[in-house]
């Protein structure tokens, strides 16, 4: 417990899913946590359901301006920000994702929320931490890791936040800012989004589960709190001497 004491974290996409799993841990761990989503009913549910050491501010991660006023909220409030984890992602519209059939218009949509949102979050949050150094965690998948014949625009902006987390890291280190950078690569985990990829891929989400269940050598899928207890670490002073890792929760899929 307390692992977290003391500290203020921001967890944006936290209405559900991973995001949820998260700030519920970093709360329990003693984190006054800050849940933002565009889903205000949802994410304030959360916030409710967590208690004082939980607050929510509806935010759309695809708006500076958004971004600027949501961290000048915490600041006012807590006085500092030590942890953000940029977790809010979509897979898609549902529209095809092949490179022959993808359209401009579902691409730009992927990459707006995914990678952009993801490097206003970066950029944002180093202009609130570097007085005091900080963690920034980047939720990527493995689908950034290799090659995503049927989904090329939501693989390619994970892989974008798979190199661009490196870059923040190197940036930060180099600027002596005592902000660390990493990357969360999760296989699947049957959260909203996760259950969108499994239908997009196999047709109906009970075989897209046994199919990809097949796939993992520990024989199961993950749980949002499998993802969430490794930006635990990443997120504590546990991990105060790594940066620009990618830590691949998938239950050995990847390999």
């Amino acid at each position: 417990m307390d692992r977290l004491k003391g500290k203020v974290a921001v967890v944006t996409g936290g209405a559900s899913g991973l995001g949820e799993a998260m700030a519920r841990l970093f709360a329990a761990e003693g984190a006054r946590t800050v849940i933002t989503d565009r889903n205000a009913e949802a994410g304030a549910a959360v916030a409710d359901s967590i208690g004082a050491a939980a607050r929510f501010i509806a935010h759309d991660v695809r708006d500076e301006a958004q971004w600027n006023a949501m961290w000048a909220a915490v600041l006012d409030e807590f006085g500092r920000a030590d942890i953000l984890v940029n977790n809010a992602g979509v897979f898609g519209t549902g529209a095809a994702q092949s490179i022959e059939d993808v359209s401009l218009e579902e691409w730009r949509f992927v990459q707006e929320i995914n990678l952009e949102g993801v490097f206003l979050g970066c950029k944002t949050a180093i202009a609130a931490m570097k007085a005091g150094g900080g963690s920034i965690v980047n939720i990527s998948s493995i689908a950034g890791l290799r090659g995503t014949t049927n989904i090329a625009a939501y693989g390619a902006s994970k892989g974008g936040v798979r190199q661009l987390t490196k870059t923040v890291a190197l940036h930060c280190a180099r600027a002596g800012y005592r902000i660390r950078c990493n990357s969360i690569h999760p296989g699947m985990v049957p959260t909203p989004l996760g259950k969108d990829v499994l239908v997009h891929g196999w047709g109906d989400l009970e075989t897209g589960v046994a199919a990809r269940t097949e796939q993992v050598p520990l024989g199961a899928l993950g749980a949002p709190e499998d993802v969430a207890w490794a930006a635990l670490y990443l997120a504590s002073d546990e991990s105060r001497y790594v940066t620009g890792l990618e830590l691949v929760v998938d239950g050995g899929a990847t390999l």
